[in-house]
């Protein structure tokens, strides 16, 4: 029924792709849980919760989901609008929205954000990239509408307080939730004012570059004098680090905002951002049967849609690192720069990595899966879900582990090829296995496994265009206390 046409995006997770439903003659994102997550009864019941918390929401701002299924191989998938406008940090890249687009923007998702609260949801991780625009076709007014999306996050509130791993973007994140603190609808509050504060500042309040820092931030900079006055007290109370001086609802802050910024113009938003791609969005025929089958794209597109399920070595290590990074993937251009490089850390571990790789960094403790403990761990890279299949963005991966003797086996990278010969050597007077895949996708891929203490490994992995860009961050990872 669903036709393949492209892949939009792939994260830790999942791998959303463009598809064309031949019954109801529509364009549909197609969100389909990653095969070596699939024997995970927790990673995929988080994923059909998902579904199942999506459908319950009766609001235009918040993405639907019109169908879900499992494909042959186990995997099951979701079926949902697709956002044919992209989503707000695409289009914040072609510059600054004008007040009343701004305001528009802002007044939707809290509309969105207020109807996953009255259905007793949080989103945890709303930021720019999870804002998403789809074309409505009033045949009065065609316009654009803002809508909340990646609910992967999300949390019921009586749940909230027995998190077993502090998520979030550090820039957009409440002080309450790096913490690691139980929750409630102000935490969406504060990302709110973050985003309100970006959309109608021109910059981000914060640049934290990792969740220990987003634990108590300090007063943002001061917003620009141009703006109607009451403007910058109605975000700054949304951003208050205390969450009972913040407004007591998201609708309230909302209100707050409009009564001092004025409504926002009918027909605000324009038709469209993104010019419409019919060829993507029509019926085609298929070259294969089957229930989702690729009729375009690269190999490894074709690889990643077809219904198998590949073999996997070490699959509570491979599928590791998957579980910190999430988010869409488009293009990249590599840089064998690593020059000015940033600090990340959060007291245990530390890397030195390429600067602009700190705006998808999470820093933070993680829970490798089949264990019952959580680990210090640190990803950062070019693009959000820089790691997952078929992408050739840089990054690294850095997280302890528990393992009291060296693996056998080194994770696999089919895609790239044989590997060179194993490394036995010592690392700061560490015993070490060091394996490098030369001839990945944009470049090549290191994986290392230290011995850091008795019961203690620590994996590294980076993926970087060249090996001496690679060997660089390898260079800068250091382990404190041990």
């Amino acid at each position: 029924r669903y036709c393949v046409r492209r892949r939009i995006g792939s994260g830790g997770f999942a791998t959303v792709w463009l598809c064309y439903d031949e019954q109801l003659d529509s364009p549909v994102a197609v969100k389909v849980l990653a095969d070596n997550w699939t024997d995970d009864n927790h990673v995929r019941g988080r994923f059909l919760e998902e579904g199942r918390l999506l459908r319950k929401i009766d609001s235009p701002h918040v993405v639907p989901v019109y169908d879900a299924g499992e494909l042959e191989d186990g995997r099951p998938y979701l079926v949902m609008a697709y956002a044919d406008q992209g989503n707000l940090a695409d289009r914040l890249t072609a510059g600054p929205l004008p007040l009343g687009q701004a305001m528009a923007v802002i007044r939707q998702v809290g509309a969105g954000l207020g109807a996953l609260h009255q259905r007793g949801f949080l989103h945890r991780d709303l930021k720019p990239a999870n804002v998403l625009f789809r074309t409505v076709d009033d045949p009065d007014e065609p316009h654009v509408r803002a809508m909340v999306g990646d609910l992967g996050l999300g949390k019921a509130f009586d749940a909230s307080s027995r998190l077993t791993m502090i998520g979030g973007t550090p820039s957009y994140v409440s002080p309450e939730q790096a913490r690691g603190e139980g929750l409630d609808p102000r935490s969406d509050q504060y990302s709110l004012g973050v985003l309100a504060y970006q959309l109608l500042a021109g910059q981000t309040p914060y640049s934290h570059a990792s969740l220990a820092a987003a634990t108590d931030p300090g007063p943002p900079p001061a917003m620009p004098d141009d703006l109607p006055p009451g403007i910058e007290d109605a975000v700054l109370r949304a951003l208050a680090r205390d969450r009972d001086r913040r407004w007591s609802t998201v609708s309230a802050f909302v209100s707050a905002l409009t009564s001092v910024a004025g409504e926002p113009p009918v027909g605000a938003l324009p038709r469209s951002w993104i010019p419409a791609d019919p060829v993507r969005t029509q019926p085609a025929p298929r070259p294969v049967p089957g229930p989702i089958a690729p009729v375009s794209g690269s190999a490894t597109e074709v690889r990643s849609a077809t219904v198998s399920r590949r073999r996997r070595r070490w699959p509570w290590l491979v599928a590791a690192l998957a579980a910190l990074v999430g988010g869409g993937v488009a293009g990249y251009l590599a840089h064998d720069r690593v020059s000015p490089t940033a600090t990340l850390t959060d007291g245990t571990l530390t890397v030195d990595v390429p600067r602009e790789w700190v705006r998808h960094s999470e820093v933070g403790s993680w829970r490798p899966p089949h264990v019952d403990e959580d680990f210090a761990a640190i990803s950062a890279g070019e693009l959000a879900g820089w790691n997952a299949n078929g992408s050739d963005a840089a990054g690294v991966f850095v997280g302890l582990m528990p393992g009291t003797q060296m693996p056998e086996q080194m994770p696999g990278h089919p895609e790239c090829g044989d590997p060179e010969d194993p490394n036995h050597s010592t690392v700061n007077g560490d015993p070490a296995i060091t394996i490098a895949y030369p001839s990945c996708p944009g470049g090549v891929t290191v994986e290392r496994v230290l011995q850091v203490s008795q019961s203690q490994l620590l994996w590294v992995q980076v993926r970087a265009a060249t090996r001496g860009a690679a060997n660089r961050v390898l260079d800068d990872v250091q382990v404190h206390g041990m």
